[in-house]
């Protein structure tokens, strides 16, 4: 680090000022509490307190801000997907997520890179101009591609992918991008706390407490706090929490897992996605190759990576860019992925009055980050599920109201 930059970064003349401030206590009541730190809970704290001016709310997080999934993603942004819920769901994020560095001040390395889903087979080419129209018919930027189209977008990829699984075409989705995943919760969290909004980080919620079917509190091990509404954030420690309420879902919850390389001279810029061979890539701007695959085939509560994983993604990764042979991996992670029977979300209110659910996002959580932060903002203040959520309502499972995304979301996060 040359020695005058170093000098302008130890000078008192010019403090950086903190992110968010560090609370010493609870107070004894809020307006609302949002349990889960990560970019949804955050996004939810921001636009409760700048569209709905509530800014006497507590976030609690039992670890530190973005600790969950937040910080274990890939950071993929689309809305290609196969229904009218999702596709408008998602298109409107897309849009919310083309400001963000301007409304934040913060620069979220945002960059629009395209998104290459590839088909292997026929069922899967029928499946993407299924999409496709779908898309197009909500106005959103979509097409199935030739190989020729994907080659010359991406001239390093072997199309034929060993011999056992040539591509034989793609859905292109123009505005797929990607973000820095840290800059958002911490851009989130920093607007949240000047409106006002207490972020409480190493706090852990005990308990809910319930009268009479509506909420009154939440215990936590730092003491008791009052309060009329609670949102629920929390990804796949979603069963925990619904079970201090009496409630249940559907949610199964499989470990994710990721990687990325050492940083490399800049040669991927769309994002690349193949569900047959269960693996996604993107390159970030430092040069990164940032890898990811299927769901981990089994049910586990825990964010250990595997030996196996990083084999099998690898071997994966070298069938569609055989010239990586010599590439080094850095470091790899996993999340917790709370899935749905229909991968969907499951977002709004519930049978407990001021009780409000943000979960079931699966592998497709961060993508909605700014979306799902605005509409559970004005389903909390308004009490009342937000256009855009109605279908994603807990209630569809058991009056069996189900919204069939999983074409478009198994592996193309």
């Amino acid at each position: 680090m040359p020695f005058r930059l170093l000098k302008f970064a130890l000078s008192k003349e010019h403090p950086e000022p903190r992110m968010f401030q560090s609370r010493d206590r609870l107070k004894s009541s809020y307006d609302a509490v949002i349990i889960g730190g990560g970019g949804h809970g955050l996004a939810a704290a921001y636009y409760l307190s700048r569209d709905y001016d509530m800014s006497n709310i507590a976030v609690i997080e039992k670890g530190y801000i973005g600790s969950g999934n937040t910080g274990r993603n890939t950071t993929i942004i689309r809305s290609n997907y196969l229904t009218p819920e999702g596709v408008k769901f998602y298109d409107e994020s897309v849009r919310l997520w083309q400001d963000l560095s301007q409304d934040f001040d913060l620069n979220l390395f945002y960059s629009t890179r395209g998104h290459f889903t590839l088909a292997h087979t026929d069922s899967a080419l029928r499946t993407m101009r299924w999409r496709a129209e779908v898309n197009k018919h909500f106005g959103i930027d979509s097409e199935v591609v030739s190989p020729d189209d994907i080659q010359s977008a991406c001239p390093p990829m072997n199309l034929a992918c060993g011999g056992h699984a040539p591509v034989l075409g793609a859905l292109y989705h123009a505005p797929g991008s990607i973000a820095r995943h840290d800059a958002v919760a911490w851009g989130y969290g920093r607007g949240a706390d000047q409106r006002g909004v207490e972020i409480h980080q190493q706090t852990e919620v005990l308990g809910i407490t319930v009268q009479s079917g509506r909420v009154t509190g939440v215990d936590t091990n730092r003491g008791h706090v009052s309060t009329p509404k609670v949102l629920c954030a929390v990804a796949g420690f979603t069963p925990r929490i619904l079970d201090m309420v009496g409630l249940r879902s559907p949610l199964y919850i499989h470990p994710l897992q990721a990687l990325v390389s050492e940083p490399m001279k800049p040669w991927l810029d769309p994002i690349i996605v193949s569900g047959s061979l269960h693996v996604y890539v993107s390159q970030t701007a430092r040069g990164e190759l940032v890898m990811g695959a299927s769901l981990d085939p089994y049910e586990l509560h825990s964010t250990r990576s595997t030996f196996d994983f990083a084999e099998g993604l690898a071997a994966h990764m070298l069938e569609l860019f055989p010239f990586l042979s010599h590439v080094k991996i850095v470091r790899q992670w996993a999340g917790l992925a709370d899935m749905t029977p229909d991968f969907a979300p499951i977002m709004g209110k519930t049978p407990i009055e001021g009780f409000y659910l943000d979960s079931g996002w699966g592998t497709w959580g961060f993508k909605a980050t700014p979306v799902a932060g605005k509409t559970m903002a004005h389903t909390v203040a308004c009490d009342r599920n937000h256009d855009l959520i109605q279908e994603f309502s807990l209630s569809r499972f058991k009056d069996y109201q189900l919204v069939g995304e999983k074409g478009a979301a198994s592996v193309g996060h």
